[in-house]
């Protein structure tokens, strides 16, 4: 069955991938809104999405159709609109009686978590995020190889997306909007080691500003030492060889896992596990949502034998 959806931040820089996602899984569109006009990319998908510039005439228009014909009523919200407005956006969806597929992170502060849990429960809806990583074929590979031992891997993480001055002009690089760096370019892997290897034992920080930051985590089944950043000057040579802004590197006891293909159709397959009911839910973020928050407030400590080799001097 056809499902009517509405996307939320339909300008935004994610948004094309969750557009191709509800074409590509036999959905219509139906209504979207962005502060900013530039959104002629709705023609490369239809020609009938009603566009709005204001939240509140968007809701009222989603508010009108509820009330309206079964046909016509938007089934499903798609939120990308900058991290700390998942929360209302989010309530916004369940209140004109939507499901929600909400963009990473559902929230920046665990806490929301049980509101939005609450209102779940009084609307009868669902709220489903993205966590696109466990649906790559290479990680779910991984994952069932994993579960057969219980021993502790030593694992590193490096994950370098090179961005340039607008980026701390933005939303993105203010940390009570994003929730910095950790949050809002890193609480995919971290949710991806979490799946992996366990719940968290115990963190450490060693190193926080607004454009990097690296820490050790302790799971059930790993040691992980982990280094993110957004300055193309932490780049490897190799990157920087090929023209790459990007580097990401996961390593398990020593050994790569190759992952780097396979990213474009990701969200694809999360809307195809989402609309068959087997969707991530609030239960499902809310480990990494965690981990992020206490990475985000930890105190600074001394580099040890675990800090990361891009942080040694």
């Amino acid at each position: 069955m056809t499902k009517n959806f509405a996307v939320i931040g339909v300008g935004g820089y994610i948004a094309p991938r969750h557009l191709r996602a509800i074409r590509d899984t036999g959905n219509r569109l139906l209504a979207a809104v962005d502060p900013k006009d530039s959104v002629g990319i709705l023609d490369q998908y239809s020609f009938d999405v009603k566009f709005f510039t204001e939240i509140e005439r968007f809701d009222r228009h989603l508010e009108k159709l509820r009330r309206g014909p079964e046909a016509d009523r938007v089934h499903y919200v798609s939120i990308c609109s900058p991290n700390y407005l998942h929360d209302a956006h989010c309530r916004l969806a369940l209140r004109v009686g939507a499901d929600v597929i909400c963009e990473k992170p559902l929230v920046i502060n665990p806490w929301n978590l049980d509101a939005l849990a609450e209102l779940e429960a009084e609307t009868g809806r669902r709220i489903n995020t993205i966590l696109q990583l466990r649906v790559h074929p290479n990680l779910i590979q991984l994952r069932e190889s994993l579960q057969t031992s219980s021993a502790v891997h030593d694992v590193e993480l490096t994950y370098i997306t090179s961005r340039g001055p607008w980026y701390q002009v933005s939303w993105k690089g203010q940390a009570e909007k994003s929730g910095g760096v950790a949050t809002n370019i890193g609480i995919h892997f971290f949710d991806l080691l979490m799946w992996l290897f366990g719940s968290v034992n115990g963190i450490k920080v060693y190193h926080a500003d607004d454009q990097r930051m690296s820490g050790f985590i302790e799971l059930e089944r790993a040691r992980v030492r982990w280094f993110l950043s957004v300055d193309k000057n932490d780049l490897p040579q190799q990157a920087k060889s090929a023209n790459k802004t990007t580097y990401r590197s996961i390593t398990v006891d020593g050994k790569e896992i190759e992952f780097s293909e396979g990213f474009t159709n990701l969200h694809t397959k999360v809307y195809e596990e989402t609309l068959a009911g087997r969707g991530f839910g609030i239960n499902d973020a809310r480990p990494s949502i965690e981990l992020t928050y206490q990475i985000r407030t930890a105190q600074i400590s001394p580099k040890d034998e675990f800090v990361h080799p891009l942080l040694k001097p």
